[in-house]
């Protein structure tokens, strides 16, 4: 596998961000490996919130919920997907699936940092794996908050504004990040951290990641992660832990998302579900706001143990 890393000096000096990267090594699979990056924040004894992005961001997303996850005793890991941030990044898309991407965050997150009692914040295709990860290994997961995101099986009609992004993302000439991490925002992001989500990305040959994502959603049954996915909603159907949605009110792709996670899933039961004055990156409309459902999902786990 042919790997791409950015250049640190990609990511100096941006707003807000002045969390060092730590990294882990992941199989490729064909015997090589890949590093990933990872913000590791908070006492190492803590209760550990695993902050998964999505598509085209990284971990540069979470930098107004890190701070008071941390000063409300979490432990807070938030990766680099790989293709993303500063996680190195396959040359072909070809080298993406979805279950890799999978088996890398699971790799990381239970094998390399050994993490149990999990709580998961997922968004995008940080749900898409990381509902994944805890459906397939639910006894490391406490619970979870999961927001603008699904895990698809093929049996659905995806919307039409979903379809919309896959062919924009297979046709567009020059695939913009950071002007889509403005687009898909309510707030006006500054200058600096438009930039800032365009730093993993020097030029279009690093965007095979953020090119080839939308194209391995499931879509029909034929998918090659149908399946996997409709065995993990068996798992979800089964999960006590508390899940929490937390969906925005400004998200035409994922509007009404949060229904089979609270109709379906036993954890979900008489938690405190929210719907968010934001866009499809409510972490940058609502960051305080989600911060606060995470702390609500942890406290009363830790109370328990």
């Amino acid at each position: 596998m042919d790997l791409l890393r950015t250049p640190d000096d990609r990511f100096a000096d941006l707003p807000d961000w002045p969390y060092e990267p730590r990294y882990a090594q992941v199989a490729t699979g064909d015997g090589g490996t890949i590093r990933m990056a990872y913000v590791d924040e908070g006492p190492a004894d803590a209760a550990p919130v695993l902050l998964l992005h999505g598509e085209p961001s990284w971990s540069y997303l979470y930098r107004h919920m890190i701070p008071p996850l941390v000063a409300a005793g979490c432990r807070v890991i938030a990766p680099d997907l790989v293709g993303f941030g500063r996680s190195d990044k396959p040359a072909s898309r070809d080298d993406h699936s979805y279950a890799a991407h999978v088996g890398w965050v699971r790799e990381l997150v239970l094998d390399h940092l050994g993490l149990r009692d999990i709580t998961l914040f997922c968004q995008d295709w940080g749900g898409l794996i990381g509902l994944r990860v805890l459906a397939e290994d639910p006894d490391a997961f406490a619970g979870a908050v999961v927001a603008n995101t699904g895990m698809p099986t093929g049996e659905q009609q995806m919307p039409e504004a979903f379809m919309a992004w896959q062919r924009f993302s297979q046709t567009v000439e020059e695939f913009p990040v950071g002007p889509m991490l403005q687009g898909a925002s309510l707030r006006e992001l500054s200058d600096a951290e438009v930039a800032a989500y365009d730093a993993p990305f020097p030029d279009e040959t690093f965007k095979e990641g953020p090119r080839i994502m939308p194209t391995l959603v499931p879509t029909s049954t034929d998918d090659p992660a149908s399946a996997a996915n409709i065995a993990a909603w068996t798992s979800l159907r089964a999960f006590q832990g508390p899940v929490m949605t937390a969906f925005s009110d400004s998200d035409p792709i994922t509007a009404g998302g949060f229904q089979p996670f609270q109709t379906l899933v036993p954890g979900a039961s008489g938690q405190a579900h929210r719907i968010v004055h934001g866009g499809h990156f409510l972490q940058e409309d609502a960051p305080e706001e989600l911060a606060a459902a995470i702390i609500e999902v942890v406290q009363p786990t830790q109370d328990k143990t």
